[in-house]
């Protein structure tokens, strides 16, 4: 592991500037006193006048907040892009091969790669999958990859999402404001365009149509709806792509094909990206109770006459007790060593690594096996006895619903704060899009903790997003 001393992305050592960040140093010195104050206050009436917020489940000051965005991009070489990227395509390559293990043979539960009632006592695990066949054999077409970076060629994968990554709207909005508010800068450095995310999604969606659809596929977005916390994404994302925003009542099936109710008549529909978690997609096959879903369209994905993006069950590959195989998981099916590395997990069920947590709570992270968001999660050094206490008792009582890690002293970048530029911690989500071929948009969402010493980046927990600059050749 790293040392504890945070790396900062912008100066080494020894005080002098690390050199993707040269230029933005000179800028940063140009700019007169109240130029990023403003700046700031531009960014934050942009997005207030796009409506770019999120929703806070259980908050007091209303249920929509602004995501508080940084001035100052984070920037990333071409050659350290072209590492990282590498690694992420190998991840996602292994995973899917994965997924399509372990919904038809099975063969490394066989081999004892990977314990099996981790997968098959799993609740992530989607017994219906069994022996299905998506098209181009994609499981997981939308993948958001978390990295965070501890040194100057060390970068970890904090965790893997192949259910419905979200925070990619965000991604393409920051780079929005940033090429408004300083037009000088992008003219200063080459940056790499993300702009076509929409077009490669569009693109990504009609490479894995069915074989029976006929013309140019049909796309749609299904959303849970407009209290859904992404909601704004969801909308986005159809707008930017040219599809259709659906919510269950607008789709229905018959004959085994999925169509949408428009003015004109029922419409087919092809390839269906789906905002909504496996549960609740089909109450027929899934929750009985569920008004999101669309009754009977488990059946006509079964027959192959849609396509589900990402596909149900594909959370048995991001579940975050299964990421402790995934090292395993890349040699198993690829025959290669990981590129990344993943953090050093301990293992709750196992009797010494147990007593180890237990004994040093205060100074490592736990997690729940299914939480995400930052909730259900302690902080080991930020925390009290109290919630050590609880943790400790939540542990002894479910020891395989929680993984932990030791607290890694991630990397800071430059970021505009009320008492001027400040070093604050950051990680990195690039997205990542499985079809035809695998192609990952440059950069991606970086995440920054802007409580001076805090290392909690979600933003449901007071977390702020940069824009993230990867420099071209």
């Amino acid at each position: 592991m790293a040392s504890t001393t945070p790396f900062d992305e912008m100066n080494n050592a020894d005080g002098t500037v690390r050199e993707p960040y040269l230029i933005l140093q000179e800028w940063l010195k140009e700019q007169p006193p109240q130029a990023l104050s403003l700046m700031s206050a531009d960014a934050e009436s942009l997005f207030r006048r796009l409506g770019i917020t999120f929703a806070v489940y259980g908050s007091n000051e209303g249920s929509e907040k602004l995501i508080p965005f940084d001035i100052i991009p984070r920037i990333i070489s071409a050659m350290e892009w072209r590492k990282l990227s590498k690694g992420i395509e190998q991840r996602v390559r292994a995973l899917n091969a994965f997924l399509h293990d372990i919904y038809h043979r099975q063969e490394i539960l066989k081999a004892g790669r990977v314990p099996e009632k981790l997968i098959l006592n799993n609740s992530a695990f989607c017994p219906e999958m069994m022996g299905l066949d998506p098209a181009r054999g994609v499981y997981s077409h939308i993948i958001g990859v978390d990295i965070v970076r501890v040194g100057p060629d060390d970068f970890y994968v904090l965790e893997d999402n192949l259910r419905t990554p979200s925070g990619v709207s965000y991604m393409l909005e920051n780079r929005e404001a940033m090429l408004q508010l300083a037009p000088e800068l992008f003219q200063r450095y080459k940056v790499a365009a993300v702009e076509s995310y929409a077009e490669t999604l569009r693109r990504t969606m009609e490479s894995v149509a069915p074989a029976n659809s006929s013309g140019s596929p049909n796309l749609v977005v299904l959303t849970p709806g407009i209290h859904n916390s992404a909601y704004f994404e969801h909308s986005f994302l159809a707008d930017q792509m040219g599809a259709e925003l659906c919510e269950g009542q607008d789709l229905f099936v018959e004959n085994g094909k999925v169509y949408m109710r428009t003015t004109t008549g029922p419409e087919r529909v092809d390839v269906i990206y789906r905002r909504i978690d496996d549960d609740f997609l089909d109450p027929l096959t899934f929750r009985p109770d569920s008004m999101l879903g669309v009754p009977g369209l488990f059946d006509a994905y079964r027959a192959g006459n849609v396509t589900l993006v990402n596909a149900p069950g594909t959370g048995i590959a991001d579940d975050k007790a299964v990421y402790t195989y995934v090292p395993e998981i890349i040699e198993f099916y690829l025959g290669e060593k990981a590129l990344l590395k993943n953090v050093p997990t301990y293992n709750c069920t196992d009797d010494d690594e147990r007593a180890y947590v237990l004994e040093h709570l205060e100074e490592l992270v736990v997690k729940e096996v299914h939480g995400s968001g930052g909730y259900g999660m302690l902080v080991g050094p930020a925390s009290t006895k109290a919630m050590r206490e609880e943790f400790r008792k939540k542990i002894l009582a479910r020891p395989d619903n929680y993984i932990v890690q030791p607290t890694l002293a991630l990397s800071t970048c430059p970021t505009f704060v009320d008492r001027g530029i400040a070093p604050r911690h950051v990680d990195l989500r690039p997205y990542v899009l499985v079809g035809d071929d695998v192609r990952i948009t440059p950069g991606g969402l970086t995440r920054v903790a802007l409580k001076k010493g805090s290392l909690v980046v979600n933003s449901s927990q007071g977390g702020g997003t940069k824009d993230t600059w990867v420099l071209e050749e």
